[in-house]
């Protein structure tokens, strides 16, 4: 019988990061699945990325994960947002095609060495002597392992809800999984209640598409991938068009009959992706919310009309389709609807996704409180790295939220829990200058050849750019002119004699790369990427200077541990409502204990003192051992 290092339940984006991971770390693993042509499908929104979402994509493939390689293969409209801004808060995105990323991920998955794809309904986890020993099939197979990575997305008991009416399912035409849920309660876990939905789907071949906007791809589209040079896969505009008054009229008088709001679902929805019967209540003044027509392949008629997720009755969706703007004679596909399912309080989690009650079972997307493919194919990659690490024997890795968006999302997942779907956003980042969509490879894949999630092909890659940069950064850092001589090449400076170095001058917001170019020649050889890299990076230095105390700062609280067995009641000047909320809290470390609610800067001094002492007795001891 093959005993599995790491089984991974569920073929979602991240179950797909997570068997990638630990397969590419040597673990022997299975992803079991109800069907193996489900794996890859996207559930919702064709489209991978976005602001804050792209930056996790960049990450997953800086860590040599799926995500950023199969959405080049498959995007079919590539748009960098805000691109007017910054570098910090850029964010990738593509709408895909949805057959070609199914495709595309299939063929990464099914070619895995060290992977396995089993069909089956997982029904129950095995757990001997307090260890994971095995996962349990609907059909009585017993699969035996060492570490269990759960994936469920939105199949926990998911309820699909139309109007008044409720059908059991995970995703539109499947099954829910119910006997999980049961595992989870047995073990002692808080099981919570969460909703998402999705619009209806459109025949575009119904739409009046010279009555409606259009939106082009980037005339050179940037890829996710450091792998990819460029991007083949032909681009296509997609349609912009807006709700009326009529529309407004119709969900209003109708309102009562969304499940959302005649008190049938229970779960909480995502703020930032409010159904259109939200909008209409929450911003009822509005004359009018845009509504994209995304076309969801290149062979392939049906349309995704983002911004009208709703759960109202299909003749009532039929009707307000209608009232939009090249929508008047539409056909529809598939009616939209809600789905609720149950999650787990992330905050019953470690930093490296493993939970604190059970040893050996890590969860990964959804059933995180999570909102998103991007936000689950990042936890999958941490889940399936330390699901692996764990079956072999080694400690856990986790990210610090200085370094890196994935340590943001699983800090803020596992320090505050969730009283909604979690969506990344720039903005959750405190360090968001160091931490951008274009150096995330710099930042993250020295760590992920280090930990061995890294192929040979993109260590040999890398290894070259970071030459490159290396050697173009020092050849303008060794290059200096005097004010007298810039002028002679139209840069103007302050007439005060000082020599600047080519990187300094960089830094100005008014001299690009191409400007030195004029005055050391030799920097024109270098490859485009390294030009676009080094203007970038260096544009950010000063601020990232001021910052680098606060990062090392946050660095030693996040290592400062707290142990599981820690007594707050030893700390006699700390109220006991602040107790309280630190035993609930249960903070692994100095810098989570910061963001509870209530702490106080001298509350802090207090605990940070006494955990001090309590390593330095720990350290005496093993000494004298």
């Amino acid at each position: 019988m093959t005993i599995f290092d790491v089984i991974v339940i569920g073929g979602g984006h991240a179950g797909c990061e997570a068997a990638s991971a630990s397969a590419r770390l040597g673990a022997r693993t299975a992803l079991v699945t109800h069907k193996r042509e489900t794996i890859g499908i996207m559930s919702c929104n064709p489209a991978i990325g976005g602001l804050g979402k792209g930056h996790l994509v960049r990450e997953v493939d800086a860590l040599d994960g799926l995500m950023g390689r199969v959405a080049d293969a498959a995007g079919i409209q590539f748009r960098l947002l805000n691109r007017k801004k910054g570098p910090a808060v850029r964010g990738p995105r593509t709408q895909a095609d949805r057959k070609l990323y199914r495709q595309a991920m299939q063929r990464e998955i099914f070619h895995h060495s060290n992977l396995e794809v089993i069909e089956g309904d997982a029904f129950d986890i095995e757990v001997t002597e307090n260890e994971i020993s095995a996962v349990i099939l609907a059909d009585g197979r017993r699969l035996p392992c060492k570490s269990v990575v759960l994936t469920t997305g939105t199949f926990l008991r998911g309820m699909i809800h139309v109007g008044s009416e409720r059908t059991p399912a995970g995703r539109v035409g499947e099954a829910p999984s119910l006997g999980l849920s049961a595992t989870l309660q047995r073990l002692g876990l808080q099981l919570g209640r969460l909703k998402t939905g999705t619009p209806a789907r459109l025949d575009g071949s119904t739409i009046d598409w010279n009555a409606v906007g259009r939106q082009a791809a980037d005339d050179e589209p940037v890829p996710f991938s450091f792998m990819t040079d460029r991007i083949v896969t032909p681009q296509i505009e997609c349609g912009v068009t807006r709700t009326t008054d009529a529309t407004h009229r119709i969900i209003a008088d109708n309102i009562k009959k969304s499940a959302m709001y005649s008190g049938q679902i229970s779960g909480v929805g995502p703020r930032y992706c409010p159904s259109i019967e939200d909008k209409i209540v929450r911003f009822g003044e509005r004359d009018g919310h845009q509504i994209f027509l995304e076309p969801e392949g290149l062979d392939d008629d049906t349309v995704y009309p983002n911004g009208i997720s709703t759960s109202l009755p299909g003749d009532v969706q039929e009707a307000f389709i209608r009232t939009i703007p090249g929508l008047e004679n539409v056909e529809i596909r598939q009616i939209g609807y809600a789905i609720e399912y149950d999650h787990v309080d992330p905050r019953e989690l470690d930093l490296d996704l493993q939970l604190k009650k059970m040893p050996g079972l890590f969860l990964a997307g959804q059933i995180n409180g999570t909102t998103g493919y991007e936000e689950a194919a990042a936890q999958g990659v941490v889940a399936g790295l330390n699901a692996a690490r764990r079956a072999g024997g080694s400690t856990s890795y986790t990210f610090s939220r200085t370094d890196s968006y994935i340590g943001v999302l699983i800090d803020d997942l596992t320090s505050r829990g969730v009283t909604e779907p979690y969506r990344m956003f720039t903005s959750r980042a405190e360090y968001r200058l160091s931490l951008r969509a274009d150096n995330a490879d710099v930042r993250l894949t020295p760590q992920g050849i280090e930990l061995g999630l890294v192929g040979t092909e993109r260590q040999q890659k890398f290894g070259r750019y970071t030459a490159d940069l290396d050697r173009y950064r020092a050849q303008l850092k060794d290059s200096k002119v005097t004010p007298k001589e810039a002028s002679q090449h139209g840069i103007q400076l302050n007439q005060d004699g000082q020599r600047r170095n080519g990187y300094d001058l960089l830094a100005y917001p008014d001299i690009s790369y191409e400007r030195l170019e004029a005055v050391w020649p030799a920097l024109a050889e270098a490859p485009r990427a390294i030009k676009e890299a080094l203007e970038i990076e260096a544009g950010y230095a000063v601020y990232l200077d001021r910052q680098k105390a606060d990062v090392e700062a946050l660095r030693r609280d996040e290592t400062r541990l707290i142990p599981e067995s820690f007594d707050y009641d030893l700390i006699s000047g700390l109220s006991n409502e602040l107790k309280l909320k630190l035993r609930a809290a249960a903070p692994r470390n100095i810098a989570q204990a910061s963001k509870v609610d209530g702490m106080t800067p001298a509350a802090l001094a207090l605990l940070l003192s006494l955990v001090k002492k309590l390593d330095q007795d720990n350290k005496s001891v093993r000494t004298s051992g």
